[in-house]
């Protein structure tokens, strides 16, 4: 089993803009933003007898990052849900068995494509230094610096890898632009011309130092949770529109939200990343200031059954797996929101056996009384005409994703007095 060791560290002064030792270590820090880490691998060369003859069809380019970076900055986007008047970001070198070097980093408000605000450039340092060194499966918080973030605030997160780095730790579905270009353009006003992917990498989380009532939402779920199929650069997931909401009233305004979806994943299996069960410590337990948990998984570990001879899914494995969660954060002092399975009729692996597994699934979360709340997504968008499935305006055509009009229903449907109402437990 690998050890992931989380590294804080003292912090020392780095240039004008950094806060005075003695203030370092006060504060209190909430993730403002935060995407679950996983490894993308590089295609493998094909067998030399493959090479000498012509290909069938023409081989497929290494998506950009796949294969790493060396002499490179990736700028890389994203929005905070609330603000704050200094902050900091997290890094993680999680799936990686070498070490990566980070020769610099800077964070700056987003101005409009590559292009960052006029005088919000700021250096980030770590433990003083210009740059880091990410050993495997280390976790590095950058020393804070002061840059007034407003609620919804976009920003940009810039690191330059001088060496080879290998295969990334990423998150594959950024929902935003991503630029590399060769070269220490960390400070740079703009990377016109430079390669778009979106992924984010080895960048985990954005943290604020907040007032002391705030706290943090971490979404915890598969591609519905991470967005899928909803418009790159809207900021269309649920969670997403849930920050909007809490951020327009004042009683909800100190409430941040971290997304941790991941695309594929599972409850029970690792595959998509690390299963739910597995990376519970990491993508929840471990983000600063978490309050809440809202779960939405499983649909997948029912949906991989379907095209998996001799893998067999209860529905009690499944509320088995849901109970360890509840449990498990209940221990850290963080209250659960269940939320049930949304339709997936006519998506690639919708079975009538799986459907009876995701029925009761959402019925004992509906009356299982085991979460402390429970958010009706399947009510909110599933098809009065046929239950089974999406109702067809939600519907981008898989039959399982919602659209941009889906998410925003989902989001629609969570009470705000979830996060306001006291803790019974």
């Amino acid at each position: 089993m690998k050890l992931v060791w989380t590294v804080v560290l003292i912090l020392a002064p780095f240039s004008a803009r950094s806060l005075p030792a003695q203030a370092r270590s006060d504060g209190h820090w909430v993730a403002t933003w935060a995407t679950a880490e996983l490894l993308v691998r590089a295609p493998a060369p094909a067998p030399a007898a493959a090479q000498a003859a012509p290909p069938a069809n023409p081989p497929r380019p290494i998506p950009v990052g796949a294969g790493g970076f060396h002499d490179q900055t990736v700028r890389m986007m994203l929005r905070a849900s609330i603000g704050g008047p200094r902050l900091r970001i997290r890094l993680e070198n999680a799936f990686v068995s070498a070490p990566v070097e980070i020769g610099a980093a800077h964070i700056a408000l987003r101005a409009k494509d590559s292009a960052i605000v006029e005088g919000s450039d700021r250096a980030l340092a770590f433990d003083g230094k210009p740059g880091c060194t990410l050993q495997p499966g280390m976790v590095l918080l950058s020393d804070p610096v002061e840059l007034p973030v407003n609620p919804l605030a976009d920003l940009a997160v810039s690191l330059y890898f001088p060496g080879d780095t290998g295969a990334p730790t990423n998150h594959a579905t950024a929902l935003h632009d991503t630029y590399v270009k060769e070269g220490n353009l960390t400070a740079a006003a703009d990377m016109a011309d430079a390669a778009i992917t979106h992924a984010y990498y080895w960048l985990a989380a954005l943290e604020v130092d907040a007032p002391a009532a705030a706290g943090a939402i971490v979404a915890f779920g598969d591609s519905i949770t991470d967005g899928a199929r909803s418009t790159n650069e809207t900021n269309h997931t649920w969670p997403a529109l849930l920050a909007a909401r809490l951020a327009a009233k004042k009683e909800t305004s100190h409430i941040a939200v971290a997304n941790e979806g991941i695309g594929g994943n599972r409850v029970l299996h690792d595959g998509a990343g690390a299963s739910a069960l597995a990376r519970l410590d990491r993508d929840v337990f471990s983000q600063a200031g978490v309050k809440w948990l809202m779960v939405l998984e499983g649909i997948n570990d029912i949906g991989h059954t379907a095209n998996t001879p001799g893998e067999v899914l209860t529905a009690d494995d499944l509320i088995a797996a849901h109970r360890q969660i509840i449990e498990q954060a209940h221990a850290h002092g963080i209250q659960v929101i269940g939320c049930t399975l949304t339709p997936y009729g006519g998506a690639g692996y919708s079975r009538e056996p799986g459907e009876a597994v995701r029925e009761a699934l959402n019925n004992w979360i509906r009356t299982g009384g085991a979460y402390d709340a429970v958010v009706d997504f399947e009510a909110a968008v599933r098809d009065p005409q046929d239950p089974k499935r999406i109702r067809p305006e939600f519907d981008p055509g898989d039959h399982l994703h919602p659209n941009d009009a889906g998410y925003q229903a989902m989001a629609d449907a969570i009470d705000p007095a979830i996060f306001t109402r006291k803790a019974k437990r």
